[in-house]
């Protein structure tokens, strides 16, 4: 059933542009841009703009396109200069993009490494303040000697009171003149008590 059309309502338009992939043209236009600012570009433009204008002096006047002051030509370089500004324009604002999330991720990276290094610097003053109740190893030799000379000297003492006990045994004990029994000088023998009188 075909829809009634009012007259007092205004119809609809539905006007359809082109589509086309943004990235596409964007990396489109960057190429562009690119090569319109080297060295060749303005080489080959120049080329162009001499050979147009040899052409249009120098040739006879029916081969001629553009006769002199060559508007043809100065049209073209303004269609040149109205189209080049916008691809510049465009491929500026891709590469401020790209600048700006660079700059976004060298600062999440540079917070990730502040905070990795506050974390290294905090383990190493730990490190340090526990190094530092750590023995070193002249003070274990200084112990170690320490503990060697007490072992000694207890050892000393023991084997004196050893010979003490052996010569309370025999009888012997503080006897100047007695031979000593277990076979040691007289200066080994222990000055604790005083030698008996001989009668």
């Amino acid at each position: 059933m075909l829809e009634r059309r009012r007259l007092d309502q205004p119809r609809e338009v539905r006007i359809t542009l082109p589509r086309f992939d943004p990235e596409a043209f964007g990396q489109w236009s960057e190429g562009i841009a690119r090569f319109m600012g080297t060295a060749k570009f303005l080489v080959y433009m120049t080329i162009v703009i001499l050979a147009w204008i040899a052409w249009n002096t120098l040739t006879p006047r029916s081969w001629q396109f553009d006769p002199y002051t060559f508007t043809f030509l100065t049209l073209i370089l303004s269609l040149q200069a109205s189209y080049a500004a916008p691809l510049i324009l465009l491929a500026q604002n891709r590469q401020a993009d790209r600048d700006r999330l660079a700059s976004e991720e060298d600062r999440r990276r540079a917070a990730a490494q502040k905070a990795d290094t506050e974390y290294l610097a905090r383990e190493i003053a730990a490190l340090r303040i526990a190094l530092g109740e750590v023995a070193t190893r002249d003070f274990l030799r200084s112990e170690l000697a320490r503990v060697a000379e007490e072992l000694d000297e207890a050892a000393d003492r023991r084997a004196k009171a050893e010979r003490k006990k052996v010569r309370k045994a025999l009888g012997t004990l503080g006897d100047p003149l007695a031979p000593d029994p277990l076979g040691e000088p007289d200066d080994a023998v222990d000055s604790d008590e005083p030698p008996r009188r001989r009668r």
